[in-house]
């Protein structure tokens, strides 16, 4: 006893059962809040996927993703595509501050027509480096992001910039998950599934079609994003001269604009469908996938999430 009035309290039959639901409603609130983490993975997540797309360069992630890209955000998943330079040599006539902003202007264009969000990281163009702070750099940007899906170039390229693109998302595949590295933002729970884009090189070993989207679909949206980004077809880009401007039909005749960039662009995806049909096959059965006409493929990278069959088929709710 510590000297103070001790009270009784006598409560009234419908008290009791007033209090009683009452208590029910708290059991099955806690209930629900327990479950919660089992839905959303962190604060604000809405329960859908979140893709991310790095590309080298202000317009690669467009080519080789654009079109799976729209297909998910059309199902309300989240997809942000990333240059990892800012594109400031990527024309023959122009360069610099000023080139990087047009450059800059054109994929927030690409990417406003697909729904997804866009960045671009101020490096050099030309001169990126698999240095450390740029591994801590794509790091933070996945955590931020909290990826399910990592795409990139795979290490093995023409162009310096897309291999160091590879190599820096290999070197970041299993540090997203180490607390401390870059402590500063929260390691991911689980491993992305890391995905190389297509490519048409053969050594060390050729790209192998592990996951292939139809964009049949969705294929004339990536065209329209597409042509956003004149500087890259219609200037041709790095490789571009007066010559190669005056075999494109002019600004001024958009429709034949669009005509010219189409006809390239499927021999493009097309020649992908073709040249993986067995995979297409195997994921939309043989005679869809006998019918697809365009197509952007896939490479699974050993260093992130190796998923089943069944997982792919969530992480791409496209397949029939």
């Amino acid at each position: 006893m510590n000297g103070r009035p001790q009270h009784t309290i006598t409560l009234h039959k419908t008290h009791t059962m007033k209090i009683s639901s009452l208590l029910s409603c708290v059991t099955a609130l806690l209930s629900l809040n327990l479950m919660l983490p089992a839905i959303a993975r962190a604060e604000g997540d809405d329960g859908k996927l979140r893709i991310i797309v790095f590309g080298a360069h202000p317009d690669d992630a467009q080519y080789t993703s654009g079109g799976t890209a729209s297909k998910w955000i059309k199902l309300g998943h989240h997809v942000k595509l990333v240059s990892v330079t800012n594109g400031d040599i990527g024309h023959w006539q122009s360069a610099g501050g000023p080139l990087a902003q047009r450059r800059l202007a054109e994929v927030k264009k690409a990417d406003a027509l697909i729904g997804a969000e866009t960045q671009v990281l101020d490096i050099h163009d030309g001169e990126l480096m698999p240095s450390l702070e740029n591994r801590q750099k794509i790091i933070r940007i996945i955590r931020e992001w909290r990826a399910d899906i990592v795409i990139a170039h795979r290490p093995w390229d023409y162009h310096p910039d897309h291999r160091y693109v590879g190599v820096l998302i290999q070197d970041a595949a299993f540090m997203v998950t180490v607390p401390y590295v870059c402590s500063d933002v929260p390691p991911l729970k689980k491993n992305p599934l890391f995905l190389y884009s297509s490519d048409g090189f053969q050594k060390p070993y050729p790209f192998k079609a592990d996951i292939i989207v139809s964009v049949d679909d969705v294929f004339d949206q990536k065209l329209t994003a597409i042509h956003e980004m004149p500087s890259q077809h219609y200037e041709g880009g790095a490789s571009g001269s007066e010559q190669h401007v005056a075999k494109v039909p002019p600004s001024t005749d958009e429709a034949a604009r669009k005509a010219w960039l189409r006809e390239r662009w499927v021999r493009r995806q097309g020649g992908e469908a073709n040249q993986f049909r067995d995979s297409l096959i195997k994921w939309y059965g043989p005679e869809k996938g006998a019918a697809v006409k365009f197509a952007e493929a896939f490479e699974i990278c050993e260093y992130g999430r190796q998923p089943k069959p069944e997982e792919i088929k969530v992480l791409f709710p496209f397949f029939p």
